[in-house]
């Protein structure tokens, strides 16, 4: 049974979803997915208390306020910003190119594969240009990996990862439902990205970017974690040369920004400290296991 669910839980959980967001959004307007992502939140909650990666990352380590008040900024941030897309694309040019007369599926896997081009290449760049790493550095000081550290961002880095991910959709003419639909869809694979279920989703890992392939971005080895940049789908780190996979199994002393142990773990402190002079220390070593891979 355990190894079923862990073969099955990452494709049904993202179809599932997906699927009743689309019959919702059919049937009543953008914001009822809001009342739609508590339950998938709660589902992989339990999940990863059922079947755990790892089951020290299930601890809290004082992190529960402040990651709740990630997720609750960032996510009220999302939803303001679909709610604005009528005043911002009244600001910029409208191709009027977007295939609307395609089925509502479709223009979402369009709206995903242009969107995720776009925060894949910010994602990249944020770990080679000193001020975008500074702000992105709030996401990697996780000390365990669990479903809603993919919500644990700064929200000034969140802005620009969205604004390179959908300004190129508003100039093309996206509609709201699909920026609502590409909203949703980005919260459920972030979810699954830095989840703590212990899934294997074997050659699905060369095209989804789940937390079995994400896992090894989150190494605190210096630039042993400069892999597997992709929100969506593993073939933009492969064209970028960063496409990374290994056996070896991540634990809890692997994670982290290994030149600072001392990163700031408070909700506040955290928003601030991108904008200090920033302390340069230098990273432990990779373990064997992982130099062999």
């Amino acid at each position: 049974m355990r190894s079923l669910f862990a073969c099955l839980y990452a494709p049904l959980f993202l179809a599932g979803f997906l699927a009743l967001a689309l019959w919702t959004t059919a049937h009543y307007p953008p914001y009822w997915l809001v009342a739609l992502l508590l339950p998938a939140i709660a589902l992989s909650f339990l999940a990863e208390a059922w079947l755990p990666y790892e089951p020290q990352w299930n601890r809290p380590r004082g992190d529960r306020l402040r990651d709740g008040l990630h997720a609750l900024f960032n996510e009220s941030l999302n939803l303001a910003g679909v709610a604005a897309i009528p005043l911002v694309a009244a600001w910029l040019p409208n191709l009027g190119a977007w295939p609307e007369h395609w089925p509502l599926v479709l223009q979402l896997l369009l709206a995903i594969l242009i969107a995720d081009l776009g925060l894949t290449l910010v994602h990249y760049l944020s770990h080679r240009v000193d001020p975008l790493w500074r702000l992105h550095a709030v996401h990697h000081s996780v000390q365990r990996l669990y479903g809603f550290n993919g919500l644990m961002k700064h929200p000034l880095h969140q802005t620009i990862e969205a604004l390179a991910g959908t300004a190129p959709l508003l100039v093309l003419g996206m509609p709201e439902r699909v920026a609502a639909l590409l909203a949703f869809t980005v919260a459920l694979q972030l979810l699954l990205q830095h989840s703590n279920v212990d899934m294997r989703i074997g050659p699905l890992r060369h095209l989804f970017a789940w937390a079995p392939v994400h896992r090894f971005h989150h190494m605190k080895y210096g630039r042993a974690g400069d892999v597997n940049f992709a929100l969506f789908f593993t073939f933009w780190d492969r064209l970028l040369g960063t496409a990374f996979h290994s056996d070896y199994r991540m634990g809890g002393d692997d994670l982290g920004i290994g030149s600072r142990p001392d990163y700031p773990r408070d909700y506040l402190a955290q928003l601030a400290e991108p904008f200090k002079a920033q302390p340069h220390g230098t990273s432990p070593e990779a373990p064997t296991g992982l130099h062999r891979a």
